[in-house]
């Protein structure tokens, strides 16, 4: 089939729309079981301090360096996969994922779980912005809230089959084996989205899309040798308005990370919940993760004109609020707590961050765009690690600041979002 030129988005032929929904879909299933080996520490975190008597501040390095892998992951991996192929290094991190997995489940101090976990960060992140980068060439901008949202979504069930799996798999058969055999899963996952995806429609001799929305046409005009090496980046990185969306992420993640990794603690310490209840307790954040992103897409998408703010400013209030009354109301409460945490996953899915970095990019530069923002948020959820576990070390465990602190952070990125023309 002969390359032809570029078209509108409603005018490309079946075959087009066809693989663009396999790509997406295939991407999705295998994202669906993929934090089984990144995030898969945080369930297992109760059992690993008891068991290995560590520390608060021990606990919040390990989970540190994970987060600063996958950040600096993120910077690199985006921009080489556009150079080199953007399947096989989504193939390959999936793979090397699995096998840092199986290293730090022999690690018996906080040092040897945290070097592997912090590698296993790094090697992790290629699964991420190179595949953002494929669903770009696929899907204008137009569409492109709907299609991110799904990704969005099957983020927020990875995070919630995580929970359930490698909590059930650690409570049942010790921590080590929640990092052996739930991630064994991921490498069958990535060959077949390997098998059934393409990283661009020329690859398989259709047109591209012609963008037809200024916001991301734009950017996607820009000559080739401004595209060459280090280029993306440096387009990227001045320009303010991704910048200051780049850091609103990391605020983000400040709560999104830093719930997910300090919420179990909390129900298991201070309210006095069992391994089990707070594995069940603390499920509901996930719930809200994935039930909001798909909902958020196709909410900009056909009713805000593709406009990504509204619903940056919504996430930041609502989750702002929750995290008030996470502070001040007791954590014995168990109804309370999973009607906050729900509604809290709920109002931080709802942000469509990376759809905005994308559109501020064009398809072009989206693995860069899609990495430097991530690697941003990254840097702020690995930085929350280390200073929420001071804070609890120093105030003997004061829960509310940290809630309170994350609830300022909310606030702030109201002011910096509203700064963004996009």
């Amino acid at each position: 089939m002969a390359t032809r030129s570029p078209k509108l988005p409603d005018t490309l032929p079946s075959d087009y729309q066809r693989w663009k929904w396999q790509i997406l879909l295939s991407f999705s299933g295998f994202y669906l079981f993929l934090y089984l080996s990144r995030f898969n520490f945080w369930p297992l975190e109760p059992l690993i301090k008891q068991d290995l008597h560590l520390t608060h501040i021990e606990i919040g390095l390990i989970n540190a360096l994970l987060l600063w892998g996958f950040g600096i992951g993120d910077l690199i991996h985006g921009r080489l996969a556009e150079a080199y192929g953007l399947r096989i290094w989504v193939l390959l991190g999936a793979c090397l994922s699995v096998i840092f997995n199986w290293i730090t489940s022999f690690g018996t101090s906080s040092w040897t779980l945290a070097i592997p976990w912090g590698i296993n960060g790094f090697v992790n992140a290629a699964c991420w912005s190179p595949a953002i980068s494929m669903i770009s060439q696929w899907w204008p901008r137009s569409q492109r809230g709907m299609a991110l949202g799904l990704v969005g979504t099957s983020a927020g069930g990875s995070m919630l089959i995580m929970w359930w799996l490698t909590g059930w798999v650690g409570i049942e058969f010790g921590w080590r084996a929640g990092f052996r055999y739930p991630p064994l899963i991921i490498i069958p996952l990535a060959l077949m989205f390997y098998f059934f995806s393409r990283d661009r429609p020329t690859d398989l001799g259709f047109p591209e899309y012609s963008e037809p929305d200024q916001v991301s046409a734009i950017p996607e005009k820009l000559p080739e040798e401004k595209l060459k090496g280090f280029g993306p980046y440096i387009e990227l990185l001045t320009n303010s308005g991704f910048l200051l969306a780049s850091h609103v992420k990391g605020l983000e993640n400040v709560v999104r990370y830093g719930l997910t990794t300090w919420v179990p603690l909390y129900y298991f310490e201070a309210g006095g919940y069992s391994i089990k209840s707070t594995v069940l307790l603390t499920t509901f954040l996930p719930v809200g993760y994935l039930l909001a992103p798909l909902l958020s897409g196709i909410v900009s998408d056909k009713f805000l004109d593709s406009a990504r703010k509204p619903l940056i400013i919504t996430s930041c209030i609502v989750s702002s609020i929750c995290l008030i009354f996470l502070a001040l109301l007791p954590p014995e409460n168990a109804y309370t707590g999973a009607t906050l945490l729900l509604i809290g996953g709920l109002s931080m899915g709802i942000s469509p961050l990376k759809t905005l970095a994308v559109d501020i990019a064009g398809r072009r530069m989206a693995g860069t765009a899609s990495g430097i923002l991530d690697a941003h948020g990254y840097a702020y959820a690995g930085l929350q690690a280390i200073i929420f576990s001071i804070i609890l070390d120093m105030t003997q465990t004061r829960w509310p600041l940290v809630f309170l602190t994350m609830a300022g952070t909310r606030l702030i990125s109201i002011l910096m979002i509203s700064r963004v023309k996009a």
